[in-house]
């Protein structure tokens, strides 16, 4: 044992009739000797999720692995009821310090991804939260929108954290919902978290992968029930008086294409992403418009100068309630300007877009940034190379691509180059924001017109529950 950590408590117990001393020591960490001499050992923040007792015997229930996380059972008998007291008391007084959940709000979406959300709930994420002595009220979403009407009206003083087992999707809402609340500035401090469940599952990929962790199930519950949190750039998009608030990304052009036209193959399960972003690469279309946008340091000289952009930014118009976007002087901003014809243009506000593609390999979840990825002029072949680094970041390195940082964005989306009246589709976190003529489904409505759009990040707004990085 290290010198330098000092013992919390340390007992006689029997370990399978074997008698040994357990101890906790300052540093967190359960020590005890198995039949041989072997020293076994648990750290109580990283591994240790929950313990119980049942007459004399206590039992510590634990997540080990690394790569692949397996629940664990350790069973203790103390010497006397006086040593079970005690050491249960020291251990809780440990994990209490650690400040973690006792009570969440879970959303379960059943109709996400492969419709595995509920049976993954069941067998997956139950147990664990069982494990860790922790509360929890589901919800099943009944209804697009379902989780988002729920958090603008769920008393939230009952809960310590919301958890989405889901895609992206359901997060989304939650943070939309909490952002309508007329407590909104206090309802955003409640950590949010995201179960892997649907088919995009950019949001929870970000931030295991910014701890080096993989991204399952598994991984993801022990997240939250650690309890550490960190904070979320949000995207306010406004037209006019319609809102929308985004935590991933804007695209336009090739990726929102493949995106959302690729449904008519769902048929083809997976391999329909990569059917139709080669098909829509062999038959390129490029779009017609603008991007005007405000570099962030080190980026101010990308694109022509514009000065000022006040005349065309129209501010964001007062809502009845909730949050009224992010307090900014537009006039002191340096506008810049990026010309189409366009091939993509994406915005994004973490690193991963999906589980496979690390849209902005430098994007933070909290530097009140968006990663701006824009394409122009790019042959087809190195266009298909480009597409297959999305998978390790590596297509921000081709010289067909723009990759900066901005803080705000006006987006004038134009018809297809080459004569065409025909439009093009504007997607945020998944949902389609705006169908241009002539597009993919067109009849149907959606939240905003194919017209200028304007995007601003307000930096840290929401908070979610993260591993330790």
């Amino acid at each position: 044992m290290d010198h330098h950590q000092h013992s919390i408590v340390s007992d006689e117990v029997s370990v399978n009739g074997f008698k040994t001393s357990l101890s906790l020591t300052t540093d967190g960490i359960l020590r005890w000797s198995d039949r041989g001499p072997h020293l076994r050992q648990l750290s109580v923040e990283k591994e240790v999720v929950g313990f119980s007792t049942s007459g004399r015997l206590m039992t510590v229930r634990a997540l080990v692995g690394q790569r692949s996380l397996v629940r664990k059972r350790f069973v203790f008998e103390p010497v006397s009821d006086d040593s079970l007291r005690n050491l249960c008391d020291k251990i809780q007084g440990y994990i209490h310090s650690l400040g973690r959940p006792k009570k969440l709000f879970i959303f379960v979406n059943p109709f996400g991804g492969k419709k595995s959300a509920s049976k993954l709930f069941t067998n997956e994420v139950k147990p664990i939260l069982e494990d860790a002595n922790i509360e929890f009220t589901v919800q099943e979403t009944k209804y697009q929108l379902h989780a988002k009407e729920v958090a603008r009206s769920l008393d939230l003083t009952k809960y310590d954290g919301i958890i989405c087992v889901s895609g992206d999707g359901i997060l989304v809402e939650v943070v939309n919902g909490l952002l309508e609340r007329e407590d909104w500035a206090a309802a955003l401090k409640t950590p949010l978290g995201v179960i892997p469940a649907g088919t995009g599952n950019g949001m929870i990929k970000s931030l295991l992968d910014s701890a080096g962790q993989p991204c399952t199930p598994a991984h993801a519950v022990l997240a939250a029930i650690r309890g550490h949190k960190r904070s979320l750039d949000v995207a306010t998009i406004w037209q006019g008086e319609t809102v929308f608030f985004s935590v991933l990304m804007l695209a336009w052009g090739l990726i929102s294409d493949i995106d959302i036209e690729s449904e008519k193959y769902r048929w083809m399960g997976s391999a329909r992403i990569e059917f139709y972003a080669l098909k829509r690469i062999m038959q390129l279309r490029k779009y017609n418009g603008s991007i005007r946008f405000v570099p962030a340091p080190g980026f101010e000289n990308v694109g022509e100068e514009i000065g000022s952009c006040v005349d065309s930014m129209e501010p964001l118009k007062p809502r009845p309630h909730g949050y009224q976007g992010p307090k900014v002087d537009f006039k002191s901003f340096n506008w810049r300007q990026l010309n189409g014809p366009f091939v993509s243009v994406w915005l994004h506000n973490v690193p991963w877009g999906a589980e496979h593609t690390m849209a902005a390999p430098d994007a933070k979840f909290e530097d009140g940034y968006l990663d701006l990825i824009v394409m122009r002029q790019c042959p087809k072949l190195a266009l298909i190379s480009l597409m297959s680094k999305l998978n390790n970041g590596g297509h921000v390195k081709s010289p067909y691509v723009v990759y900066i940082k901005v803080k705000a964005v006006i987006l004038e989306p134009g018809p297809r180059a080459g004569g065409s009246t025909k439009e093009g589709i504007i997607d945020s976190d998944g949902e389609v924001l705006a169908r241009g003529k002539g597009t993919y489904k067109s009849n149907l409505k959606s939240l905003m017109v194919y017209d200028k759009l304007q995007v601003v990040v307000d930096q840290g707004l929401a908070t979610l529950f993260t591993p330790p990085v």
